[in-house]
């Protein structure tokens, strides 16, 4: 069954929508969707080689874009969500030195989720909540965003062939480790925030 959609995420890669439908995926995964749009990424480079630097380009915009209506979330809907919970609890002070200290180092903490599996949403959520400046977070974004969607079109670029010998053999394990970074992305979050 991972062989025939492995297979049919290639066929997908060189249809004449993929690249709208991987800005999509991109878009919504920077505030709300779970799985990460490098699933779309290795199979389009793969398929297409010469369109590299085209499928990180708009990976990296979508994213962008899909982060600053993350931020959007958390910035217009706290007000009227989260405030009113951290005022009942009676943590409104202790969210108060939180905030200090992410905009601090909110750019930076943008940067980490942004290159990593960490889930981007988080971080971009957080930072409306938080109120991080709006031209930091979209600059970490864009640097950590295209440093990671552009690597990752690079390798398979120059390695192409034999990196897709590799996904192909290992296909299972490499299903099972993704699964494992991206629940392992869940629970780190779970106990840093």
């Amino acid at each position: 069954m991972l062989r025939r959609l492995y297979d049919w995420t290639l066929s997908l890669a060189v249809h004449k929508h993929a690249l709208l439908a991987l800005a999509l995926i991109a878009l919504i995964e920077s505030s709300i969707f779970p799985i990460p749009p490098d699933i779309l990424i290795i199979p389009m480079v793969l398929a297409a080689r010469d369109r590299a630097w085209l499928v990180a380009g708009v990976c990296t915009v979508a994213s962008v874009i899909g982060g600053v209506f993350g931020y959007g979330i958390g910035f217009f809907l706290f007000e009227q969500i989260g405030k009113p919970v951290l005022e009942f609890y009676h943590y409104a002070g202790k969210f108060s030195e939180f905030q200090q200290t992410y905009n601090e180092w909110g750019a930076w903490a943008v940067f980490f989720a942004g290159i990593t599996p960490f889930p981007y949403k988080v971080i971009t959520i957080l930072s409306g909540v938080t109120g991080l400046s709006v031209p930091v977070f979209i600059i970490a974004s864009i640097l950590a965003r295209g440093l990671r969607f552009f690597i990752v079109a690079a390798l398979l670029w120059k390695f192409g062939e034999p990196i897709r010998a590799f996904i192909e053999r290992r296909l299972g394990l490499l299903f099972i480790l993704f699964v494992v970074l991206l629940i392992g992305g869940f629970v780190l979050v779970k106990y840093l925030l």
